[in-house]
């Protein structure tokens, strides 16, 4: 069966950082910004992004345009006779089916919070009030199914398309809408009143707050925030590195990427900052941010009903954009390693990931007794542990080792793919850093993040 590819340069980029851009940019970086005291954070996390997610998504996309296949058959094309690498295909498609058992509920959130808002479901409410719709929303399994298994349907049917007439002409609408979006909300936010406070909380760096809040925790998060930001590790991106033809070096592709997954990031905080201090909300106040705090700043503003229902929208296309990418990615996969045809593959899909996602529904209701990583948690955090604490960076570690180690691909098959095509080069001087240093660092977070779960 003849492979698809994109249609151009920017389709690559746009639905590639689609992938990259997810929830982890437009509600976990604004709350743990928030947390972690604004301005020095956001320095210290740009750092940490260049020197940790540049050299790994490099390292996918190399992987994934050499063996033109996704994740389960790429390591098979490309490894050493008589190596092991092929292995890790069962990680990399346990981690994108994993990170769907849950990432397909929250992304429903966002559609009901969506529909709730257009239809004026948070006018008369107070504080309280709106608190108690996401707790309702919790407690019924039935919405919660409905919504998840409506954005399971819309993104399977957008790959159901194909890769140009549904991956690429539909992402790139949602990507295009998506930026509109945020820069129309950024500068309503920047012109509330007093916004100004906020402004300077978010872009004036303080680091007498990196101090306070102690600057090993500080780096950390920041550290942390960048990996897991990009989704490295499970091939979610090297499937994409597959369809790219030759004529663009990797490392100018992997910036492009990285510049838009950290526009939105920082536009994200530009909408939510100032809003912040206008109402006089805390900040810091966690991930309770999105779903409690602002729809009551929306409710506060004039015309809040119709900002709000964009604000969430925009938040339905960012997390729409991963599932999507990551539904291709899995479609990809099956394909390469059954051969059966790609419709198939997705009406088997559709079934399977709606099946896998109820745990994740009813683990706050029905199963809201199983609390797998201790008082207080639910089986979405146990996921979401599975994912993020071990398959992307234990899984980033395979594609770093098996790009620069000579037990692997060898890291001069690695540069003459990454440096392939016109545009910036991959720096040679890195070598070092990607063999030696990178690896460490990745472990840090690896171990860190079980310190962070069970050390408490």
């Amino acid at each position: 069966m003849e492979r698809e590819s994109f249609s151009s340069r920017i389709s690559f980029i746009l639905i590639s950082a689609g992938c990259a851009i997810g929830l982890g940019n437009v509600w976990r970086f604004p709350f743990i910004t928030g947390q972690y005291g604004g301005a020095s954070f956001v320095l210290i996390y740009l750092c940490f992004l260049l020197l940790l997610g540049l050299p790994i998504m490099v390292a996918e996309f190399a992987v994934g345009r050499a063996s033109v296949r996704s994740a389960a058959l790429s390591f098979d094309v490309l490894e050493p006779k008589g190596s092991k690498w092929h292995l890790y295909k069962y990680g990399a498609i346990a981690g994108n089916v994993l990170l769907m058992m849950f990432y397909t509920t929250v992304s429903g959130w966002m559609l009901y919070y969506f529909y709730k808002m257009a239809v004026g479901g948070f006018i008369g409410l107070n504080a309280d009030g709106v608190g108690q719709v996401f707790g309702a929303l919790l407690g019924d399994p039935y919405t919660m199914a409905l919504n998840m298994i409506l954005i399971v349907l819309m993104c399977f049917g957008v790959c159901y398309l194909g890769v140009r007439d549904g991956v690429e002409f539909i992402t790139k609408g949602m990507m295009t809408c998506l930026l509109i979006l945020m820069i129309i909300l950024a500068v309503n936010s920047i012109m509330l009143p007093n916004s100004s406070e906020g402004l300077k909380y978010y872009l004036y760096p303080d680091f007498n707050k990196v101090i306070e809040h102690g600057v090993r925790e500080v780096v950390f998060a920041a550290m942390g925030q960048a990996f897991f930001t990009l989704s490295l590790g499970i091939g979610a991106l090297a499937i994409f590195g597959s369809y790219i033809g030759k004529e663009q070096r990797l490392t100018g592709e992997a910036m492009w990427i990285m510049a838009l997954d950290t526009f939105v990031a920082i536009i994200s905080g530009l909408i939510i900052f100032p809003a912040c201090f206008s109402f006089g909300i805390n900040p810091g106040s966690g991930p309770n941010l999105l779903f409690v705090t602002l729809p009551n700043v929306f409710n506060s503003m004039s015309g809040g009903r119709i900002w709000g229902s964009l604000f969430f929208l925009f938040m339905l296309f960012a997390a729409m954009s991963t599932v999507i990418a990551v539904f291709e990615n899995i479609t990809s996969c099956i394909c390469d390693l059954t051969g059966w045809e790609r419709k198939k593959v997705i009406r088997i899909n559709i079934v399977a990931i709606i099946l896998l996602s109820m745990p994740c529904v009813l683990g706050f209701n029905v199963w809201g007794h199983i609390q797998p990583l201790g008082k207080g948690s639910c089986i979405l955090d146990l996921e979401d542990f599975l994912v993020s604490n071990n398959l992307l960076p234990l899984g980033s570690l395979v594609y770093l080792t098996f790009c620069t180690s000579r037990y692997g691909w060898g890291w001069n098959n690695f540069i003459t793919e990454a440096d392939t095509g016109a545009g910036i080069g991959f720096p040679k001087w890195i070598r070092f850093y990607a063999t030696y240093i990178l690896p460490v660092i990745v472990l840090y977070i690896f171990v860190n993040g079980y310190m962070a779960i069970f050390c408490k």
